[in-house]
């Protein structure tokens, strides 16, 4: 099997003059979102896409889990939001061809705070991702931009909602899961009724999907059944080695190429690979 970050064949897809911004969202922690983020982000890399991942979790877990090493002084997400610095220059090559990171920091903590008082505090990472652009730097251009976002509603996740094309909602199969779904969908409707019209949900992933356990079936079920084809095909099983690769500061993808963790994520980005050329093409 050829590796996931090998350089394809010349025919690899050219970069979109303004990339699709997926935002990896869910209030809920340790639903897989940033695991989500990294390998979806490497698998569409793999496929001949240019990927920024940008890192809105103080927690700085997207950053990490790609090796981006934390430094002091180091120039992150925070700095952008608040208007210190340009993505572009906040931008760090992930070590994997065609995957660049936006690292976070502690700082994004207080950044909530800091915004308050901002002109357009809801729209500030919409207009740093419309600024690179504006640049128009061939090394600074992307086809998908993937956000991680932190494990709550607040002014950092709107930011991203806001700048969104769609959302991608990784979602346990777990009891609740449902219940923190709806708090979800209320906001997305939320902010396309008021800041952004074009956001919609591109869909939901199962993760942590244990086929020996009764109650993922059923959530799976209950899920589909509420959403439809909302909810890809696609499932993430619980895999000992997704859950190794991070503290390796590696996608599951480099770590495991072969481990079904690995080739469920090379699925479901083709899947949404697929969903993205249907809506393009309607």
């Amino acid at each position: 099997m050829r590796s996931p970050v090998s350089d394809p064949a010349s025919s690899a897809p050219t970069a979109a003059v303004s990339p699709r911004i997926l935002v990896v969202a869910n209030q809920k922690g340790g639903v897989g979102k940033t695991t989500t983020a990294i390998n979806l982000g490497t698998a569409l890399a793999a496929v001949g896409e240019r990927v920024l991942i940008v890192d809105l979790d103080p927690q700085g877990n997207a950053s990490t889990g790609l090796g981006v090493q934390r430094r002091a002084g180091q120039k992150s997400t925070y700095h952008v939001l608040i208007g210190e610095a340009k993505l572009a220059n906040v931008i760090v090559d992930s070590g994997i061809p065609r995957l660049h990171c936006a690292p976070s920091t502690m700082d994004l903590l207080g950044a909530e705070l800091e915004l308050a008082d901002f002109e357009r505090k809801t729209h500030r990472l919409a207009d740093a991702i419309a600024g690179l652009y504006r640049d128009n730097d061939p090394e600074r251009t992307y086809s998908y931009v993937l956000v991680d976002c932190p494990p709550s509603l607040n002014l950092l996740t709107i930011n991203a909602l806001s700048a969104a094309d769609a959302v991608l909602v990784p979602l346990q199969c777990e009891f609740f899961a449902l219940e923190g779904l709806s708090q979800l969908i209320k906001t997305v409707e939320r902010v396309k009724t008021s800041l952004n019209p074009r956001l919609t949900i591109q869909g939901v992933v199962l993760t942590m999907f244990d086929r020996r356990n009764k109650l993922s079936e059923q959530v799976a079920d209950d899920v589909r059944s509420v959403l439809g084809d909302k909810v890809y095909q696609t499932v993430i099983p619980r895999n000992v080695r997704i859950s190794e690769a991070p503290s390796y500061g590696k996608p599951v993808l480099l770590y495991d190429n072969a481990c079904v963790g690995s080739q469920a994520y090379i699925r479901l980005a083709s899947e949404i690979i697929r969903r993205e050329r249907d809506l393009r093409a309607a």
